[in-house]
């Protein structure tokens, strides 16, 4: 009835195996304390105790500025994606002769192809909630950044105690925002479902392939560690 073969499931579990393995090994395991995600998550700190010795935080509040205006533009683009996989669905008689004609895929039935597109269209659901959180969480951290006393003497400790209370939700915002760019990257591989799933197993590998490279084996890794693989 879905015109789902074996290949399909096989791909549609390898997706959801890699998704959650990755998951699971940059946010949950002692391997992932090296990552690049938890090494700048060290700055975040660094940076908000570096602040409390700064009277004046315009290059602060300029960097704050900045990881909303990044995080808004990641929402919106959300919205645009999941109005694009609904119009998808709107346009399946048209759109299903081009999909037959590829090359390396077979014929999909149109309750196949609705099924796919409301799987992508969960993904961009996932992503606009986690921007829209992590959002909503940098603006907590701009009012906490906002509560910071100046240092004098002897509120040297309110004034960190209050700075690591920053710092964390600046953590905890990045984090929402990193799974949020997670589903993006694995959305692009989940594309190549509609043409063939021995492509979407291949862009599922290619996906995360690349991303563990970029949080473990990057250069930007490497500097951010000091540059000790260099």
């Amino acid at each position: 009835m879905l015109g789902f073969t074996f290949v399909d499931h096989a791909a549609m579990i390898f997706f959801i195996l890699a998704w959650f393995g990755y998951h699971t090994a940059v946010e949950l395991t002692g391997a992932g304390q090296r990552s690049l995600n938890k090494v700048m998550n060290q700055y975040r700190f660094r940076w908000m105790e570096q602040l409390v010795v700064r009277e004046n935080r315009i290059v602060d509040t300029t960097i704050m500025a900045s990881l909303m205006n990044g995080t808004a533009f990641f929402a919106s683009t959300s919205l645009i994606a999941i109005g694009g996989a609904l119009a998808l669905l709107r346009s399946t008689e048209e759109v299903l002769p081009i999909f037959a004609d590829l090359p390396f895929g077979l014929p999909p039935t149109r309750l196949g192809w609705e099924v796919k597109v409301i799987g992508l269209a969960i993904i961009f659901v996932y992503a606009f909630f986690k921007f829209a959180w992590s959002y909503r969480l940098f603006n907590y951290m701009a009012i906490i950044v906002g509560s910071v006393p100046v240092l004098k003497e002897g509120s040297r400790e309110e004034a960190l105690t209050v700075a690591r209370q920053a710092a964390a939700m600046n953590v905890v915002a990045g984090k929402h925002f990193n799974r949020g760019q997670r589903a993006f990257f694995f959305s692009l591989a989940y594309l190549g479902w509609f043409i063939s799933a021995y492509l979407f197993i291949a862009a599922t590998a290619g996906v995360l392939f690349v991303m563990w490279r970029r949080q473990f084996m990057s250069d930007a890794h490497d500097a951010a560690l000091g540059g000790e693989h260099g």
